[in-house]
């Protein structure tokens, strides 16, 4: 039973491809194989009608012919429906006295019109050579001409490789063409060119063999060297197609199994090739054989396998070993895979204690993060800001779970920090819109975060002042709520004061203009009232266009609605803070007021709220320095030598003596921070011209006029330290 399923087997795998030839006919002549439907010698059934040839012995030895003796074969394709014969050459040539005697025309190929062959269309080109050259090429038969022309008067003109007119000439021939004639001529009897052309030489070549090698081509020595030159034909079964074949069941030629017929494409006719996964020859009952395609000698880039390859009838499989995996093994190699049965076997039960012991920890885990946050959310009033916003569903506030600031900030990344300070840091983040943010993650705890905190943050998020950073929303699942900011991507007021330098003094005067209206919007437009807590330099955030905008809300107080009551939570930052509010712990809105005082004062000065200047003062407050130089008139020593330079005095004068007024030490004699920003708006539109700057009057009567506060009169009528006299004086 086993020798017999051995046979079997190899009946259906055969080992070797079989015969191209029928049995008992010649498959060779000479080192030419001779596949069927060609073949040669008396025996008609050797091939099939119009495919007999010639095998002709020479003194190299045996060699077919297409007809006797006449066009050598070099090769038979059955796949691609070609062989190719070798024809001579056609030559004019030329000396002093005219042509040359001993080199006459030589005639082109022509395919008899009863044979299945036709010129190739897609192999041949007609080619012409030399510098004093034509040539036609003729198929009356079939209706046609074509030819090319080939004219130089100079052999430096002539270009290696290059067929298109200068030396070499070459043009297409159409689909059909049996039977051609050939005229080759020259103008001038290529006496201009004598010298290094005297030849004209056409032929219908193999374009895959011919190349133009320039100049040395143009001799006669090129006729000597290539007599003979390969052309290629296509051939066909009949002039039938594929379909009035099959009708014609007794004579279809496509009598292997696993074979089929296609239309040729060169005139009209048939041609037979194997199915896919199989070989060998279809005019053959048996010709086509399956292909092993797992076989020693097998195709890696046909029938690819990284695995372990399998043949098939008419095909192949790709599997990776056992044990092994690949997501393709066809392009990829096979891995070795975790034998999770063996190990879980040799394991045990231990092993499994371990998988549930650990599954229950990752729970457990899992479980008290999540009390946790839910913790932390009721204590910040997430359930109360849930409310608020369900019933206010026009509000622009989300609320972020602590993944999507993780997301947002690749864990809090320290490459992601925009600023750092006492109360917390400041990182850059991108949401799930592609939306670019600050997120505020705090370090203070905030005792009074409850109720109140929601409520807060729902009023916060509804103010809409261009110059106010928008709140966009809040995190409520940590300990210390988080909170999200519109991104200004510029950096703060501070790090342009001390660091970057501010270009002139027009832009720190709409700077602090704008920070003044906002501050102002707060304390008297928003509803209720909001108390900003830290109004410094670096909650001052400045865009693109070097627009402000006021930041930081961590230390705001809405304003209690019963006047009687007092803000007294109070944060804010040393050197800003209001002396009387540390005195009282009570924060108003004058607070504010002193606060931006300082920050007129860092505009004017370049100096921090708490340093110390050299030499002059030995207080380290900015303040108290600013406020003391100015009562002892030595203003002119603190000033920011670059604002000098513009040469503003008199509206730098004005500026100082506002930051002094918001400096005083008793709120009540400060003013309202909606008065500051109506003087900062007209001081801003002020344009100064050249006028007397002891006039009060003329002073008042320019205010809300427009200017270029950046170019100014360095010299004026006064000195800098005679203006600021006479200002004093003036109680001004």
């Amino acid at each position: 039973m086993m020798i017999l399923a051995v046979l079997l087997l190899q009946l259906l795998h055969p080992t070797s491809v079989a015969s191209q030839t029928k049995p008992g006919c010649p498959n060779k002549c000479g080192n030419i194989s001779i596949p069927y439907p060609f073949g040669y010698g008396e025996n008609k059934n050797c091939f099939r009608e119009g495919f007999n040839i010639s095998c002709t012995h020479t003194d190299e030895g045996p060699a077919p012919y297409l007809s006797r003796n006449v066009f050598p074969i070099k090769d038979i394709s059955l796949l691609t429906g070609e062989f190719t014969i070798t024809q001579f050459i056609a030559v004019d040539c030329y000396n002093k006295s005219g042509r040359d005697s001993d080199r006459s025309k030589s005639p082109l190929a022509n395919i008899s019109r009863r044979r299945p062959f036709t010129f190739s269309d897609s192999r041949n080109k007609f080619t012409v050579l030399g510098c004093d050259s034509s040539a036609f090429l003729t198929d009356s038969r079939l209706g046609f001409s074509t030819g090319c022309i080939s004219v130089c008067n100079s052999s430096t003109l002539v270009t290696n490789g290059s067929c298109s007119g200068i030396g070499c000439c070459q043009t297409s021939i159409p689909k059909g063409v049996k039977h051609i004639t050939l005229e080759l001529k020259s103008y001038n009897n290529h006496q201009a060119v004598l010298d290094f052309n005297p030849c004209s030489t056409a032929l219908l070549v193999d374009q895959e063999w011919f190349k133009f090698n320039g100049v040395s081509d143009l001799s006669q020595d090129y006729y000597n060297r290539n007599k003979l030159a390969p052309v290629v034909l296509d051939w066909v079964i009949s002039n039938q197609t594929c379909q009035e074949a099959k009708n014609n069941a007794s004579d279809y030629a496509c009598v292997s199994q696993n074979s089929s017929c296609y239309d040729a494409t060169n005139g009209v006719g048939y041609r037979c090739n194997c199915s896919k996964g199989y070989q060998g020859n279809p005019y053959l009952h048996g010709g086509c054989q399956d292909i092993d395609e797992c076989g020693k000698d097998k195709n890696e880039t046909l029938y690819p396998c990284k695995g372990i390859c399998r043949n098939t009838i008419g095909n192949y499989s790709c599997k990776c070993p056992k044990g092994k995996h690949s997501d393709d093994p066809t392009k990829y190699d096979c891995r070795s895979s975790f034998p999770v049965v063996p190990v879980a076997l040799g394991t045990g039960i231990p092993f499994i204690a371990i998988l549930i012991g650990s599954w229950i920890f990752l729970g457990l885990q899992t479980r008290k993060l999540n009390n946790l946050k839910d913790k932390f959310f009721e204590q910040n009033g997430g359930f109360h800001l849930q409310q608020l916003l369900s019933s206010n569903p026009n509000i622009a506030f989300k609320m972020f779970s602590k993944e999507d600031l993780e997301r947002a900030t690749d864990k809090f990344s320290q490459n992601n920090i925009l600023g750092q300070g006492g109360q917390g840091m400041v990182f850059k983040g991108v949401v799930s819109n592609n939306k670019v943010v600050a997120i505020k993650k705090s370090m203070v705890v905030n005792e009074m975060q409850n109720m109140q905190f929601a409520n807060e943050m729902i009023i916060l998020s509804q103010i809409n002042h261009r110059n106010v950073v928008k709140l966009l929303g809040c995190c409520v699942e940590v300990e210390i709520p988080m909170l999200v900011y519109e991104f200004v991507a510029n950096g703060t007021l501070f790090h342009h004061i001390h660091g970057r330098g501010l270009i002139c003094f027009k832009d720190r005067l709409k700077i602090v203009t704008e920070t003044a209206s906002a501050i102002a919007y707060l304390h008297s437009a928003a509803s209720p009232p909001i108390l900003h807590g830290d109004i410094k330099s670096s909650n001052i955030l400045l865009d693109a266009n070097h627009v402000a905008k006021v930041s930081d809300f961590g230390a705001s107080k809405l304003t209690p609605l019963d006047k009687d009551q007092f803000a007294t939570f109070m944060q804010g930052t040393w050197g800003y803070l209001d002396p009387e509010c540390l005195q009282t712990g009570q924060l108003t809105d004058k607070s504010d007021v002193y606060s931006f005082g300082v920050v007129l004062a860092e505009i004017l000065t370049r100096k921090k709220a708490v340093s110390s200047v050299e030499g002059i003062v030995k207080e380290k407050s900015l303040a108290n320095i600013f406020v003391t130089s100015m009562k002892e008139s030595r203003i002119l020593e603190v000033l920011d030598p670059q604002i000098l330079k513009e040469g503003n005095t008199d509206l730098i004068i004005e500026v100082c003596k506002l930051a002094t007024r918001c400096l005083r030490m008793a709120g009540e004699e400060r003013p309202t921070m909606k008065e500051v920003a109506m003087e900062l708006d007209g001081l801003a539109t002020l344009e100064i011209h050249q006028w007397v700057p002891n006039n009060p009057e003329e002073m008042e009567s320019l205010l809300g006029q427009s200017s270029d506060i950046c170019v100014g009169d360095s010299t004026g009528i006064y000195s800098l330290e005679k203006r600021v006299a006479l200002s004093i004086e003036a109680g001004r």
